[in-house]
């Protein structure tokens, strides 16, 4: 069963960066489209950003200009990094396989609580 890690997440003041990271159980990034997605308290789950396997990547709303999402292959890992950040980035954030539907193909992992103070 694959098994999606995040990390790097944390508590921030507006205006700040940071990355994260997230690791998968398998060698299955290498051959499909991964995406970050973000889930605040009270919403439901977004996708914000995702990379194809060929690396080619896309940014949906306010994410856009602001983040930017990468992958190492040989490590079966992909990044988000996140700057500018704002309050309203402030949600518990996760990664997995992005389905044809644009939902998750896998099993949630835990994600990653980042908080954005004002």
């Amino acid at each position: 069963q694959v098994q999606l890690v995040e990390s790097g997440g944390g508590l921030v003041q507006s205006g700040g960066s940071l990355r994260l990271s997230c690791t998968a159980s398998g060698n299955i990034m290498s051959l499909n489209t991964m995406g970050w997605y973000r889930q605040a308290p009270g919403n439901q789950r977004e996708l914000v950003a995702f990379i194809t396997s060929g690396g080619s990547t896309n940014y949906l709303g306010s994410a856009k200009g602001r983040f930017t999402i990468a992958r190492d292959n040989a490590k079966n890992t992909v990044y988000l990094q996140m700057n500018t950040l704002k309050p309203e980035d402030t949600a518990v954030y996760y990664c997995n396989v992005v389905a044809s539907w644009g939902g998750g193909t896998f099993h949630w992992g835990k994600g990653t609580l980042v908080t954005v103070s004002s």
